[in-house]
């Protein structure tokens, strides 16, 4: 399999985290660590249900140390956790901010990987997406901090170098198959369940659609775009795949818009030129291949 096709196989993921925001809304008042742990515990489940069809698929969780299995456990849970702290402690616009910054850090972060080179151009195209997702949130409308430096504000910015700097450390793992993600899903998911437990209220869904919202969120991004940025990081570009991360947001704004959860504003039309214009830049070797 070539580089650019584990590229947009890594894609896919920021494709399925569109979805995040709608399925999240749609699955109602649900404590996040109690939501995170059961959407973990069903995009395991995708991974295991498919083992009977591919032999020794589930032998690979048997394989790697102790070392491998906290990174990335410790790497899922601990962004999410990151991520929940922050916007429960400010407004969650101000921190969309600042936690958008983790596709730039990514592009930064993988300059420093074997056999990666930073140019000029990935940064460019990190910059314009970055510009794009600021238009996205903002509305195209200058944001500061309405309350003063909050606790949230504080998360926010370690989450994104914390997410970061995890994506970019899965191409050490480059030779395990992503089949191990589903482990790695699960005990996200138990690691997740117990800290609601300690922390939270549970709150059960009442209704088909919570449920189905539910799923959703386990079946997409919180279960198959996880095997899909595994592999996408580890066999294919991963400066190009932080650069188009910044689809994301924008993604996540037209599936409100679609569901008639938000209205639309001039600001994602231009969003939209920005981000596409800015994964194009970063993808430049990729698609202008010499040969």
């Amino acid at each position: 399999m070539t580089k650019t096709t584990a590229t947009l196989i890594g894609f896919t993921a920021v494709l399925m985290w569109g979805l995040l925001a709608f399925f999240s809304k749609l699955a109602g008042a649900i404590p996040p660590l109690q939501l995170t742990g059961m959407s973990f515990l069903i995009g395991g489940l995708v991974g295991v249900l498919s083992w009977p069809f591919r032999r020794g698929a589930a032998r690979v969780l048997l394989q790697h140390p102790p070392g491998v299995w906290l990174h990335n456990v410790a790497g899922l849970f601990g962004s999410h956790f990151l991520y929940f702290m922050a916007v429960q402690n400010a407004p969650v616009v101000e921190v969309s901010l600042i936690a958008y910054l983790w596709p730039l850090f990514i592009v930064l972060f993988a300059g420093f990987l074997p056999g990666e080179k930073l140019k000029t151009h990935h940064l460019a195209g990190a910059a314009l997406g970055l510009l794009g997702a600021y238009l996205v949130v903002s509305k195209g409308q200058g944001i500061g901090l309405s309350n003063g430096l909050q606790l949230g504000h504080m998360i926010a910015l370690p989450y994104a170098m914390f997410w970061a700097a995890y994506s970019v450390s899965i191409r050490r793992y480059g030779k395990i198959p992503s089949d191990i993600v589903a482990g790695f899903c699960i005990a996200t998911g138990l690691v997740a369940l117990s800290a609601h437990m300690l922390l939270e209220t549970t709150v059960w869904p009442l209704s088909g659609q919570q449920w189905l919202a539910i799923l959703g969120l386990g079946l997409l991004p919180v279960g198959a775009a996880f095997y899909a940025w595994d592999f996408g990081m580890k066999h294919g570009d991963p400066m190009v795949l932080g650069a188009s991360s910044y689809a994301a947001p924008l993604l996540s704004t037209v599936v409100l818009l679609l569901a008639g959860f938000a209205t639309f504003h001039w600001s994602i039309g231009v969003a939209c030129l920005l981000i596409m214009g800015g994964a194009l830049t970063a993808a430049k070797d990729m698609i202008f291949r010499k040969t």
